[in-house]
């Protein structure tokens, strides 16, 4: 049997990708596709792309043509499947021509024709859907917003508003030359179609509401809210108006944090039995992160971080969850958190005053997962075994302040009228809410 791969990303699949298809089909008796992740594209410096990877992939299995479908996740991974697969042909369009001859060591390299007057990119460039975003709270994390936003495609920011004019004003002369600065949120409701809100949490349900009612697509700053029923009437709304609503945790969104993921539910480690995630700072005390009237505290402040990775692996259906804090002016400066499941048990720890190793490890029976520090900009990680010989260790980009991502699935899936993301699903953002409010409510928890 002749073994033929190709690869490409697929995006916006159209009569050019399905004719590369069929003729590499053509070459021999069986078609694998590696269609490749969510990627920045580096020529143009914009994040195109506009189907996530699923999609491409499920577009790709409905030609009809591929036996195979596969995941291209790194550099040299084409050699990898080569070998793997015991390919026979190597095809690609026209237009990299030579650019794969270093191939022909491997196998044979076959050149197909392009199907000229169409491309994705035309395709992207003629239906171009631009989102007008207006900015909610002007401090210091939405200062890298409209940097990141820059090269993101299908994405405008057209407005800010902060409660506080003039800080309202400073942004709009250092970051939006052509935004309106709008006196009130009502301004901005008017002149958008979605929003980021980037205000302290506890006036994020009131905001993320209005912006609901008033038929605006959202994009809240993690925590989005400190309580589970108010999670879930925001999502329970924007569901039934067909509205976007999304959690703006990066690390949610971060493509090698993704990979990891994917890796570690393939079963690479075995049946994960622990993980444990630190994340702490050692920040000025006079800033609103240790004001309780502001719901400062280190919980609040980045537990979302360390929650996701074990919701992600573990669910969401844990025995009990009991919390460990030093109290500090009404704040925690300090909370370790040990979630108990039927078959594993996972721990947090967050600080503000207090300084831990910032990593994340992910245990199994077979082996275990490292992501050193900083790991919620996972750009590094290990999977290791009892044999050192097995280890494995991958290496990514974490590009600009990482909010890009976010930025771009927010995009996503207004412009494919996609209400959920599979990166942080809604069951998974309302369980995070809901250990906010076991902590707001002392249940399960110790003054240490």
């Amino acid at each position: 049997m002749k073994k033929v791969i190709t690869y490409g990303t697929f995006d916006l699949l159209h009569q050019g990708h399905i004719n590369l298809l069929r003729r590499a089909k053509e070459l021999g008796d069986y078609l694998i596709v590696g269609v490749t992740n969510d990627n920045f594209d580096r020529e143009r410096g914009k994040l195109n792309v506009r189907n996530n990877v699923l999609e491409r992939v499920e577009a790709v299995r409905a030609t009809g043509f591929a036996d195979l479908v596969i995941i291209e996740d790194y550099v040299g991974q084409k050699i990898d499947d080569i070998q793997k697969y015991d390919v026979d042909i190597f095809a690609i369009g026209s237009d990299w021509e030579g650019k794969f001859d270093y191939l022909n060591e491997f196998c044979d390299v076959v050149y197909l024709p392009r199907t000229e007057g169409i491309s994705s990119t035309q395709l992207r460039d003629q239906n171009q859907e631009t989102v007008p975003v207006g900015i909610v709270g002007c401090g210091r994390v939405a200062q890298r917003f409209p940097q990141e936003a820059d090269v993101v495609n299908g994405v405008r920011i057209v407005a800010a508003y902060d409660a506080d004019i003039e800080v309202a004003r400073e942004f709009c002369k250092n970051h939006l030359a052509d935004g309106a600065c709008c006196k009130s949120y009502d301004e901005l409701l008017s002149r958008v179609s979605a929003v980021y809100i980037a205000t302290p949490h506890l006036s994020h349900y009131e905001c993320i509401k209005k912006a609901l009612e008033a038929g605006k697509h959202v994009l809240c700053e993690t925590p989005m809210v400190l309580k589970k029923d108010e999670a879930k009437e925001l999502y329970k709304y924007a569901e039934e108006h067909s509205l976007v609503l999304m959690e703006a945790n990066k690390t949610a969104h971060c493509p090698a944090f993704n990979h990891l993921m994917v890796m570690i539910k393939s079963g690479l480690i075995g049946d994960v039995v622990d993980i444990e995630a630190s994340l702490s700072q050692l920040l000025d005390k006079s800033g609103r992160e240790f004001d309780s009237k502001q719901a400062g505290g280190s919980l609040y402040e980045e537990g979302s971080y360390p929650l996701l990775p074990i919701f992600k692996l573990m669910g969401i259906d844990y025995e009990e969850l009991r919390l460990f804090s030093r109290i500090e002016n009404g704040i925690d400066v300090y909370t370790h958190g040990i979630f108990w499941y039927p078959k594993a048990v996972c721990s947090f720890k967050v600080g503000l005053g207090v300084k831990t190793e910032g990593n994340l490890v992910i245990s199994g029976t077979k082996g275990y997962a490292y992501v050193p520090a900083p790991w919620w900009k996972t750009d590094y990680f290990e999977l290791r075994y009892e044999d050192q010989n097995d280890n494995k260790k991958f290496f990514y980009k974490w590009d600009g302040f990482g909010l890009r991502y976010e930025i771009q699935e927010f995009v996503s899936c207004i412009v494919n009228r996609r209400f959920s993301s599979a990166r942080l699903r809604r069951r998974e953002s309302i369980a995070m809410a809901e250990v906010m409010e076991q902590f707001s409510d002392r249940k399960n928890f110790t003054e240490i």
